[in-house]
C-alpha cells in the first residue's frame, strides 16, 4: 500500500511498508494517512519505519519525528476505524486535548494542558485556536462540522504564537483535509445506531483538466435525543446536522497551484440535557407553582417548559495559493466566513414556566494569511510570514419571566422574610406602581452587543544548522490587536428599577436630590440626617417621618438580580481595547540518530484581552464604587459616580479581561524503531492573567487569574510485536496549581489545584488486522480506552459554594471491526463508550435558585452498524 502525503510548501510521496504496518494507528503522535494523489508526485522513498508520517506543525513539512513539537497526529482512517465523528470525539485518543459541549450545541469549549476557554461567551476568544485548512476559526461554533473527507487532526500543545497569527496561547487543533486527486475516486458510507441513529457521508474526487481536479463532500448526521423532557414527552440532546463542501485544485504548471474551497454547515438540535445535582430550599416552590424536577442525575429525565432550540449556520470560502520559486515557497491563504448562531431555551431547567432566553449572534470573519518559507541546501532555512484579521460581532439577547414567575417569587420572598403573608402587591402599591406588575410574564430584560476587532501580526522563524542534526531556531511574533465594543441593555423589571434608598432620600428632598452629586451639594449636617433617616427602621419610637418606610425592601435586594445596566461607551468607559506583544521562540534540536531525536525549547504565547459580552458585565471597581445597600445617592466619589452615569443598584465586576501571556519550558525526544516507537515531552507552562470566566446560568463573569502553572509530561508510544496487532499507549501527568488568583469569583484560590484539570489522562488502544490469506480482504477489529483520574470539577460555585466540590472521573471504552473486502466494500460495527460510564460534566448554579446546582451529565452509550464503499 502507498500512502501519498501534501503539504503547503511542497510534495512528497512516501512507500510505506505493506501489511500490518499499512492501516492507520489509532495513535497520538503516530499515524498513517490514507492513499491519494498517487499518480501526482515522483516517488522518493521513505525512510525505514513503519510510522512514517508529514505533518505541518511547524508550518513546513516535516515528518512527526522530526517535528520538534509536543504534538499529536490522528489521521484520517483512524478517525473513520474509531468512530470519532467530530472534535467532541478526539479527546478520546488525544490525552492533552480536553473538549466539552455544554449549554448548547453550539457551546464547546477546547482545552490543551489544562488551559482553554471561550465556550458561548462569543467575546472571550479560545485561548486553543482551531485552524481548519490553515483558516482560524475564531469560535468553537464555527468549528463544530462533522468530520468528513479528513486527512488528518494536529492537536499541538503548548504556545504557538510564533506559527500561528492569532490566539494560540495555550495550543492549537489543525484539521487538514484532502486536497481534490487528479485521478477519480471517492467513497460513500452509510451508519445506523441506537436512538435512530442515522449518518450518511459521501466524497468524490477526480479530475476536470490535466490541470484542474475537483472534490465534493457532504454529510448527514441526525439522532433521536436520548434525554426525554418528561412533561413535553419530547427528546433534548439530539442530533440534527448537515454539511457540504466544493473544492478545486488548480496547478497551472508544476511550481504553482490554487486550492479554493467553499462549505456550509447547518446545526438545528435540541441541546443539552440539564440534570439536577442538588435541589436546594427553593424547590418546593417549584413544585408549589406547577412545575417539576428530577433529582435522579443520570436518569436523562428533564422537566422544562418549552424545547430548548440551537440553530447554527457556519459557511464560508478560503483561496490558498502556492508558488514555488526556486528554493522558496511563497503562500496566501485569504478567507470569509459567516456564522449565525441562535438559541431560545429554558433557563430555569424545570418545567415551571419561570424564566427563558433568546440569544442571537452573528459574526462575519476575514483573514488573510502570507508567509514565504524557504528550503535550502545551505545552513540557513527561515520562515517569515504575516496575518490580518478582522471580525465584526454582533448579539441580540434577552431574558422573558413566564407566568409562574410572580408567583414563584413570592414564595421565595416569603420564605426569606419569614412572612407567608407576603405580597408584592404590597410593594407595589405604596410605590404607585401597576398591581401584578413585578415578575409580570413578559420581557425582563432585552440586550445589544456588538464587538469589532482587527489583528495584525508579523512571525517569522530562523533555523541555523551548524552540524548535521543539530539545528537551532529562533522564532517571534509580534501582534496588534484592537477592539471597539457597545453594550446596552433595557432592565424592564419594576423591582429591579428600584432602590428604597435611594427613592426616600428623593422623595424626603421632595425630588431636589436624584444624585450623588446633587446630595454632596447639601450641607454636611443635611448629609447625615438624611443618611441616617435612610437607614433608620420604622418603629412605634420612630414613626414616619423619623424613619424610612421603604427600608424593608433592602430585603429584596436578591430579586433584583437583573437590574438597570451601565450602557457603553460612556465618558468613563470608552468600550475600547488595544493590546499588543512580541513573543518569541529559542529552540535547540539534535538528530542522535537516524531513530532518536530530542529537542530543548523555550516560548512564550500571548491573547489578546477578551470582552465579556453579556448581562454580567458591570464596570470595574474604582471605576465605580456602590454605596450602602447599592444606593446610587450615598455611594463614594468613583469617576462613573462623579460623571453622573450611575443606574439604579449598579453593581460592580468587569467589562473584559486583559491579555493572557505565557510561557512554556519543554524537553522532548522521539525515537523510532522497527516495532516500536515512542514521542515524550517534559514542560514547566505558566499563563500570567489567564482569562478565567464562570457561567452564571444568565451571564458570566470573567476575571484575570493572576497567574496559573503547570507542569507535567506526555508520552505516547507505539508498540508492533508482530505482524497485524499494534498497541498503543499515551499518557498526560499534569500537576496544577494557581499561583495567584486573589479575585475568583469563589474567593481568593491561590495556591489551589484549578478545578476540571485531571492529574492523569490516559489513552490506550489495540488494534488487530486478519488477512484472510492472498485474497486482499482483511478484517480490521480495535478496542480503546481513554482516562480521566478523579478530579474536583471547580473550585466552588459563587452562590451554592465549596461543601461539597464535586468529582469527576472518566473511563470510557471505545470498540470497532471492520470488514474490508478487497472491491471496496467495508461492514463493521461500532461502539462508543461501550460500558456506559456516567460521569458529570460540569455544573452551575441553578438560576434563580439559591442552593440548587445543575450540571451536564455525560453521553450514554451509543452503537450501531456501518457499510462503507470506496471507489
Amino acid at each position: 500500500m502507498r500512502s501519498t502525503f501534501t503539504g503547503n510548501a511542497g510534495s512528497y510521496r512516501f512507500t510505506l511498508l505493506a501489511g500490518a504496518a499499512a492501516f492507520a494507528l489509532a495513535v497520538p503522535g503516530t499515524a498513517f494517512a490514507q492513499d491519494q494523489d498517487q499518480d501526482q508526485q515522483p516517488d522518493v522513498e521513505a525512510p525505514e519505519s513503519s510510522n512514517v508520517i508529514i505533518v505541518t506543525a511547524s508550518k513546513r513539512e516535516q515528518t512527526l519525528q522530526e517535528t520538534p513539537i509536543s504534538v499529536s497526529v490522528t489521521s484520517g482512517e483512524t478517525l473513520e476505524q474509531a468512530q470519532i465523528r467530530d472534535v467532541l470525539d478526539l479527546q478520546t485518543v488525544t490525552p492533552s486535548l480536553r473538549v466539552s459541549q455544554l449549554q448548547s450545541a453550539s457551546s464547546t469549549t477546547f482545552i490543551i494542558r489544562g488551559f482553554g476557554n471561550g465556550d458561548n461567551n462569543f467575546g472571550i476568544e479560545p485561548s486553543v485556536g482551531v485552524f481548519i485548512d490553515g483558516v482560524f476559526r475564531s469560535r468553537s461554533a464555527a468549528a463544530l462540522s462533522d468530520l468528513n473527507m479528513v486527512q488528518r487532526i494536529e492537536v499541538l500543545n503548548g504556545p504557538q504564537s510564533t506559527l500561528f497569527g492569532k490566539n494560540a496561547s495555550a495550543g492549537v487543533i489543525s484539521v487538514v483535509t484532502k486536497e481534490p486527486q487528479f485521478e477519480f475516486g471517492g467513497q460513500v458510507e452509510a451508519s445506523y445506531g441506537n436512538y435512530n441513529a442515522v449518518v450518511l457521508k459521501g466524497e468524490i474526487t477526480g479530475p476536470i483538466s490535466e490541470n484542474i481536479a475537483f472534490s465534493l463532500d457532504g454529510s448527514y448526521n441526525r439522532r433521536d435525543g436520548y434525554a426525554t423532557i418528561v412533561n413535553l414527552d419530547e427528546g433534548v440532546s439530539d442530533r440534527n446536522r448537515w454539511s457540504a463542501r466544493g473544492q478545486l485544485l488548480i496547478e497551472p504548471t508544476p511550481d504553482f497551484k490554487i486550492r479554493a474551497i467553499a462549505d456550509y454547515s447547518k446545526i438545528d438540535e435540541s441541546c443539552c440535557q440539564v440534570s439536577t445535582l442538588v435541589a436546594g430550599p427553593t424547590a418546593p416552590a417549584v413544585f408549589a407553582v406547577g412545575g417539576a424536577l428530577d433529582t435522579d442525575f443520570f436518569s436523562y429525565n428533564t422537566f422544562l417548559n418549552q424545547v430548548p432550540l440551537n440553530k447554527v449556520d457556519n459557511y464560508g470560502g478560503s483561496v490558498q495559493a502556492d508558488w514555488n520559486v526556486g528554493s522558496l515557497t511563497v503562500t496566501s491563504i485569504t478567507a470569509y466566513r459567516e456564522l449565525k448562531n441562535l438559541q431560545d431555551q429554558d433557563v430555569d431547567f424545570t418545567s415551571a414556566d419561570i424564566v427563558s432566553e433568546l440569544r442571537d449572534q452573528r459574526v462575519n470573519t476575514f483573514t488573510q494569511e502570507l508567509r514565504i518559507t524557504s528550503d535550502f541546501d545551505g545552513p540557513i532555512n527561515f520562515l517569515l510570514g504575516g496575518f490580518y484579521f478582522d471580525e465584526s460581532i454582533k448579539q441580540d439577547s434577552s431574558l422573558t419571566t413566564g407566568t409562574a414567575a410572580r408567583n414563584f417569587f413570592t414564595l421565595l420572598a416569603q420564605a426569606a422574610a419569614g412572612d407567608p403573608t407576603f405580597s408584592f402587591a404590597g410593594v407595589e402599591a405604596p410605590l404607585g406602581l401597576p398591581i401584578g406588575s413585578i415578575f409580570s410574564a413578559g420581557p425582563l430584560t432585552a440586550e445589544q452587543f456588538s464587538m469589532d476587532n482587527t489583528a495584525k501580526s508579523v512571525f517569522g522563524t530562523i533555523d541555523f544548522e551548524p552540524i548535521d542534526g543539530l539545528v537551532f531556531t529562533a522564532g517571534f511574533n509580534y501582534t496588534d490587536d484592537k477592539k471597539n465594543f457597545a453594550l446596552s441593555q433595557q432592565a424592564f423589571d419594576e423591582l429591579a428599577n428600584i432602590n428604597p434608598i435611594d427613592t426616600f432620600i428623593t422623595l424626603a428632598t421632595s425630588g431636589a436630590v436624584t444624585t450623588a452629586n446633587q446630595f454632596r451639594a447639601l450641607p454636611a449636617a443635611s448629609q447625615q440626617a438624611l443618611s441616617t433617616l435612610a437607614f433608620t427602621q420604622c418603629s412605634a419610637s420612630a414613626p414616619p417621618p423619623n424613619c424610612n418606610p421603604l427600608l424593608p425592601l433592602v430585603g429584596l435586594s436578591p430579586f433584583q438580580f437583573q437590574p438597570p445596566f451601565l450602557n457603553l461607551p460612556n465618558a468613563v468607559e470608552p468600550g475600547r481595547t488595544n493590546d499588543d506583544k512580541l513573543t518569541y521562540l529559542l529552540r535547540a534540536s539534535y538528530q542522535f540518530s537516524n531513530e532518536v531525536n530530542a529537542y530543548f525549547s523555550y516560548a512564550t504565547g500571548f491573547k489578546a484581552s477578551s470582552v465579556n459580552l453579556s448581562r454580567d458585565s458591570r464596570p470595574v471597581f474604582g471605576d465605580y464604587i456602590p454605596g450602602p445597600a447599592r444606593s446610587n445617592i450615598l455611594a463614594p466619589s468613583s469617576p462613573i459616580s462623579d460623571a453622573g452615569l450611575a443606574v439604579r443598584n449598579l453593581g460592580t465586576g468587569s467589562r473584559f479581561a486583559g491579555p493572557e501571556n505565557a510561557e512554556v519550558y519543554e524537553l522532548g525526544v522521539k525515537a523510532q524503531w522497527p516495532g516500536f516507537g515512542f514521542n515524550l515531552a517534559l514542560f514547566d507552562q505558566t499563563i500570567k492573567g489567564f482569562q478565567s470566566f464562570l457561567f452564571t446560568g444568565t451571564g458570566f463573569q470573567l476575571n484575570n487569574a493572576g497567574q496559573q502553572s503547570v507542569k507535567g509530561f506526555e508520552l505516547d508510544s507505539t508498540i508492533n510485536p508482530t505482524d497485524g496487532l499494534v498497541f498503543t499507549f499515551a499518557a498526560t501527568y499534569l500537576d496544577a496549581v494557581y499561583d495567584s488568583f486573589t479575585e475568583s469569583p469563589v474567593g481568593d484560590l491561590s495556591g489551589l489545584r484549578p478545578g476540571g484539570i485531571p492529574e492523569w489522562n490516559l489513552a490506550t488502544s489495540a488494534t488487530y488486522t486478519y488477512e484472510f490469506g492472498s485474497s486482499g480482504n482483511r478484517l480490521v477489529s480495535r478496542l480503546d480506552y481513554s482516562h480521566e483520574s478523579n478530579t474536583p470539577i471547580n473550585n466552588g460555585l459563587p452562590t451554592f459554594g465549596s461543601n461539597p466540590i464535586f468529582q469527576r472521573e472518566v473511563n470510557l471504552v471505545n470498540a470497532s471491526m471492520m470488514f474490508q473486502l478487497q472491491n471496496g466494500l467495508e461492514i463493521g460495527a461500532w461502539a462508543r463508550n461501550l460500558f456506559d460510564d456516567q460521569y458529570i460534566i460540569t455544573v452551575f448554579d441553578g438560576v434563580a435558585q439559591a442552593g440548587t446546582v445543575s450540571g451536564y451529565p455525560s453521553q450514554p452509550r451509543t452503537y450501531g452498524g456501518i457499510v462503507r464503499f470506496k471507489f
